[in-house]
């Protein structure tokens, strides 16, 4: 592959080569890969990574599936039924295929690692601060949407230890749900937030894999064998409007994000190319899509119209075999969130170490302050916001529209750039059709962002 004619002014902030590793920004917490120096070796040569195909695939499937996924019975119900959310997912899966591999086409032509520096070599220093800012608001959203699926499956399982529906808003203080979240934030989460590194996450990953098959295992099952109390309400069968088809996809676009560790996984192959690379992210998409998919129909066909935005939260507290999907689900929530807190603390620490012009080599005992400030800060901003936050639909929905960036803006960019720089090397058709291909990814991801955006504020303020 020839090699693209990347824009020069990622070195204008060249303090950074070190601030580069960039507190190893955003690798995979699933993938081993080694820093990258001007004598590697280039993609599928010698210095290549470890990682089989067959474990790409896994490992893609991984960072796809996650809490996520309680949320599709009702984007189903959001986009008007099972053939429209059906169709809405199938279509908007060949757009995440296409940015997966574009991400990797960009990785190979730059010679970078990650996404964010992807994005900074391939379009430029503005771009790629964007990216890095998009990337630390969208993991601060996901880790209030983390704290929120807790207080959600803690009071159902509080329900049904004190049997009692309403335990835990008419219960004493100890069952109050700002005290719950709370205590199990501070016993758990902050603990394992602080460190540096994170090296549970190959654990983490295994029960995180476990507890959504389950979840989904749950859901089919309680669909065809229902109980008496579970009637469906209102089984919509089109869309109210054209535009609500759309509200569907900031949920989909929170679920199939995967894109900001593909590009680690991709360099982690034994042979990266990207021929290959489409057939595993082909293949794990297909994965995600059956999970997704049997997960949105069968809790969407269960409760109807009155499915919950965390389809979990519509099944009766007592169900034993549902809590055990919800202690499932807080577990891996447990592990979750530490994982993203560390990548946007390393977006962050990236950014200030530049903007102050600090290497990356410096005094440690510096470095532990400000970073144990960090965490403390983010930690507490998500508590908050998550306590006066119930609703988990809300925050998926500004999540989802952030999501939508990584999936298509950011790729499409990149690939109009790269395609710019190949000008003279590519046919005017392919040139032409690769760059309209772009346009469209850029306009897709702008109108999810501004869709959600526009809804984020202006119902609110209506309502």
């Amino acid at each position: 592959m020839a090699q693209v004619s990347i824009n020069s002014d990622y070195g204008e902030w060249a303090l950074s080569a070190d601030a580069g590793e960039r507190a190893r920004l955003l690798q995979s917490p699933s993938v081993d890969t080694a820093p990258k120096n001007e004598g590697d070796a280039s993609p599928g040569g010698p210095g290549s990574g470890t990682t089989s195909t067959l474990g790409a695939i896994f490992i893609v499937v991984n960072a796809c599936l996650g809490a996520g996924l309680l949320n599709f019975p009702a984007a189903f119900s959001t986009a008007g039924g099972v053939a429209a959310g059906v169709t809405l997912q199938m279509g908007m899966l060949v757009f995440i295929i296409s940015g997966l591999v574009i991400l990797a086409y960009c990785s190979q032509a730059s010679n970078e690692r990650t996404y964010q520096e992807v994005v900074w070599a391939v379009c430029g220093k503005l771009t790629g601060v964007l990216c890095e800012v998009a990337i630390a608001v969208y993991t601060f959203g996901t880790c209030i949407a983390f704290l929120i699926i807790i207080g959600d499956q803690q009071d159902k399982i509080i329900a049904v230890m004190a049997k009692k529906p309403d335990a835990a808003a008419d219960g004493p203080w100890y069952m109050d749900r700002k005290f719950t979240i709370s205590l199990t934030a501070f016993l758990f989460i902050l603990p394992l937030s602080i460190p540096r590194e994170i090296g549970f996450q190959k654990y983490a990953s295994f029960l995180s894999v476990v507890g959504t098959w389950y979840v989904t295992a749950i859901i089919i099952i309680k669909y065809i064998w229902p109980d008496k109390e579970m009637t469906p309400r209102d089984i919509l069968t089109r869309p109210a409007s054209w535009m609500a088809v759309f509200n569907a996809m900031p949920t989909i676009c929170f679920g199939f994000q995967c894109h900001v560790s593909s590009v680690p996984v991709f360099n982690s192959m034994r042979r990266p190319k990207v021929k290959t690379w489409g057939w595993v992210v082909t293949a794990a998409m297909v994965i995600a899509l059956a999970v997704y998919m049997g997960t949105g129909i069968c809790g969407f066909l269960t409760f109807g119209a009155a499915v919950d935005p965390d389809v979990l939260l519509s099944y009766p507290s007592e169900d034993m075999a549902v809590a055990v999907a919800r202690a499932f689900i807080i577990l891996s929530v447990l592990t979750s969130y530490p994982i993203l807190h560390f990548c946007g603390r390393a977006v962050v620490e990236g950014l200030w170490l530049r903007y102050q012009g600090t290497p990356v080599e410096e005094d440690v005992g510096r470095e532990r302050r400000r970073r144990v400030l960090q965490t403390l800060l983010w930690f507490l901003l998500t508590l908050l916001l998550a306590l006066f936050i119930p609703d988990i639909g809300k925050v998926i929905s500004v999540v989802g529209g952030l999501a939508a960036c990584f999936i298509f803006i950011f790729p499409g960019l990149c690939l109009i750039q790269a395609k710019l720089s190949e000008m003279e090397e590519v046919k005017p058709a392919s040139w032409w059709a690769l760059v309209s291909y772009g346009v469209l990814l850029v306009t897709m991801g702008a109108f999810i962002f501004g869709q959600t955006t526009a809804n984020a504020i202006f119902v609110d303020l209506l309502a």
